[in-house]
């Protein structure tokens, strides 16, 4: 078949519901043409009366599933009366079961791993469980090619524990739901589409990268979605349809694209020390490692100026100093004895000031909880960010001693932009991001009133079908919107307080469109951040003049 792509459907828990199945199957591929083949994840056999009666039409030959149709395993005591054995087999025409656990090539070349089931508790594993030891299996017969780069596609009844971290949240209870073996298992082999059910819920989480950046080479990205039962009276999305090229067939440059909305990977944890070899291969714990916290030296080269001396961090009360020492580019790190940890990531970031991928030119100050950042791409010369130092998604998580210190820095902004006859104004987007990055962009006071800016927002938001809501200025944020919910949130020099709550397809800049409209800071050639980029010399420069600029208003500096 060469590059040409397997047309393939997937399906959730069927539960004995074949006719309304494979009636919906045939006026699909009557619309737009057949496809190659169905799988089913989670319960493929129903308990009652009425799924026997309807499964022996199959099984006899006098109804025949119109599709090759490939099923996983009972996940349950009741349906296991189904399966004859462990090892797969044909249960009736076009319906195959796959195994407990194994892996399906087909003449396409496309490779489909798969684990039946749900994970034992207990030893001996039920017939409608998996094991550690089944996945430990499965891993090894495919990474043990040099050759190994991942699975097209991972079909397993349950869904992976945390595969929403860092990614848009589901609507299933995130406590008790999912796999710690599954999650560790799509780690490994890492599968370009993982489906999952089970949960009676739909959820497609944004695509997430395999691998670190700038310490790995580019790999594919994977899709992890999870399907409803058939004919669930809440109509929630039971189907799913998609072509896909085998990974062998495809060009390795096309393979490893990334997409926009692309997030770290919601399982890779910080690198474990390689002497530890006793942990079993798919622990579910979670285990968080130090990070060396990174902090500046905001002297010398960085435009300390006359300043001369770096900066020492105040303690953080306990009475003990910290061990300073500097890296290779002259920054201070420092730890102490029994730090008091900043939450960390459990993968690479580009905002957590602990990270190498942070971009340490453009730091402007640094405080105890937070620091504050030059804009990417800046909408004005001081337009920056107020970033927390440890890893949260959004204002809402935050603890109550970062919301003490953001607010201070927030203080000091609004004093710092009044002196420059500017009003201010920050907005937060919870959406396709994975740490807080709250936006503080001054406007001239000459420009427009706040009742403009205020108005500005409102009506973009109508044009793009969106209702802006007016919140208290003493209700909290957290009151409104649980963690977890994706939002936007704008705050204006008034005190006055404008949020939305995100549904689908917000648009990513909508902020930044709004203050560089006409009717605010006129310049909507800087609407994208990306149209407005500075080499890194330039970045350097307008840090140098912006840090030299706020120091005076920087609370954050030793006197």
């Amino acid at each position: 078949m060469g590059d040409q792509p397997v047309r393939v459907l997937v399906c959730g828990d069927v539960e004995g519901r074949l006719s309304s199945l494979f009636s919906r199957v045939q006026a699909i591929q009557k619309k737009t043409g057949q496809f190659d083949l169905l799988l089913c994840v989670g319960e493929f056999f129903g308990t009652t009366p009425e799924a026997e009666v309807e499964w022996q039409q199959y099984e006899t030959g006098a109804k025949k599933a119109p599709i090759h149709t490939y099923i996983l395993g009972a996940a349950s005591q009741e349906t296991v009366k189904n399966f004859p054995n462990s090892d797969g087999s044909e249960l009736a025409e076009n319906i195959t079961y796959l195994g407990r656990r194994g892996v399906f090539t087909g003449a396409s070349g496309l490779q489909l791993a798969y684990v039946s089931g749900q994970e034992a508790l207990q030893e001996p594993a039920p017939a409608h469980c998996f094991t550690s030891k089944d996945l430990s299996v499965l891993v090894t017969s495919l990474t043990g090619s040099s050759k190994f780069r991942g699975v097209d596609i991972l079909l397993t009844s349950q869904w992976p524990r945390g595969v929403w971290h860092y990614g848009n949240n589901p609507e299933v209870n995130t406590k008790s739901c999912g796999s710690g073996c599954i999650a560790s298992l799509a780690d490994k082999l890492k599968p370009r589409y993982h489906f999952a059910a089970l949960e009676g819920a739909h959820y497609e989480r944004l695509p997430y990268r395999n691998h670190v950046v700038l310490q790995e080479n580019a790999q594919h990205v994977s899709r992890f979605i999870a399907l409803a039962a058939v004919n669930n009276p809440a109509k929630k999305k039971y189907l799913y349809a998609f072509n896909i090229i085998p990974m062998k067939n495809m060009d390795p440059m096309e393979l490893v694209k990334q997409p926009q909305d692309v997030t770290e990977s919601p399982y890779r944890r910080p690198a474990k020390d390689k002497t530890d070899t006793q942990k079993p291969a798919f622990s579910a714990v979670e285990e968080e490692e130090p990070v060396h916290q990174f902090f500046f030296d905001l002297s010398g080269k960085q435009g300390g100026g006359s300043r001369g001396r770096g900066r020492k961090r105040p303690s953080d009360g306990d009475g003990r100093g910290r061990d300073q020492w500097r890296d290779g580019d002259g920054h201070h790190q420092g730890q102490h004895k029994q730090p008091r940890r900043h939450p960390q990531p459990t993968g690479p970031c580009w905002f957590c000031l602990a990270s190498p991928q942070v971009e340490k030119h453009l730091v402007v100050s640094i405080g105890t909880h937070c620091y504050l950042a030059l804009a990417k791409g800046p909408l004005t010369p001081r337009h920056v960010l107020i970033l927390p130092i440890g890893h949260y998604q959004s204002v809402v998580e935050l603890s109550s001693e970062v919301v003490e210190e953001m607010e201070k820095y927030k203080s000091a902004l609004r004093n710092f932009y009044k002196s420059k006859g500017e009003r201010c104004v920050l907005f937060e987007r919870n959406y396709r991001s994975q740490h807080l990055q709250l936006q503080v962009v001054p406007v001239p006071l000459n420009r427009c009133t706040t009742e403009d800016i205020k108005e500005a927002f409102m009506v973009q938001a109508q044009e793009q079908n969106m209702e802006l809501m007016e919140i208290p200025q003493h209700t909290d944020l957290k009151q409104i919107a649980p963690p977890g919910t994706p939002y936007f949130y704008v705050e204006l020099d008034s005190g006055e307080k404008l949020y939305y709550r995100i549904q689908k397809n917000f648009p990513l800049q909508f902020g930044r469109e709004v203050l560089a409209s006409e009717a605010v800071l006129n310049i909507p050639t800087r609407a994208d951040w990306k149209e407005c980029k500075q080499n890194r010399e330039e970045e350097e420069e307008s840090c140098k003049q912006l840090r030299d600029d706020f120091q005076p208003y920087d609370f954050a500096w030793d006197d």
